[in-house]
């Protein structure tokens, strides 16, 4: 009875047919974003290897710190702003972005913004 839901069916869906040519490499890892309905997460991957190299999320302590409102578009653009600065710690400036089904706008799109700003090219 999973995925009853119409929108997780689209979601679903969306996320199936963009993981079809979306791959993170060494030279660019992909950026994946999970929101669940309390929290923000952010990932970078290298799917070659199978590895997160970086990951941030509402529930890391510099972002919660700041900010205990979890879940709207400034809380992911925190996230956003953290992974950021968490990959170019790590020399990683190109990214994938997959927004894993999700619609651009809103949350999806504040934390992709933040990080373009901080520094991420994708």
């Amino acid at each position: 009875m999973a995925n009853t839901n119409p929108r997780e069916v689209a979601r679903a869906k969306r996320k199936k047919r963009l993981r079809k040519t979306i791959r993170g490499s060494t030279e660019r890892p992909r950026l994946s974003i999970f929101c669940s309905n309390r929290h923000v997460y952010a990932q970078i991957i290298n799917d070659e290897i199978g590895q997160t190299l970086a990951s941030a999320s509402t529930l890391s302590e510099h972002v919660y710190e700041e900010d205990k409102s979890l879940s709207n578009s400034v809380s992911a653009s925190k996230v956003g702003k953290a992974i950021a600065e968490l990959a170019l710690a790590r020399d990683i400036s190109l990214v994938v972005f997959d927004r894993n089904g999700y619609l651009y706008h809103g949350k999806v799109k504040a934390l992709a913004d933040a990080a373009r700003e901080a520094g991420l090219q994708f």
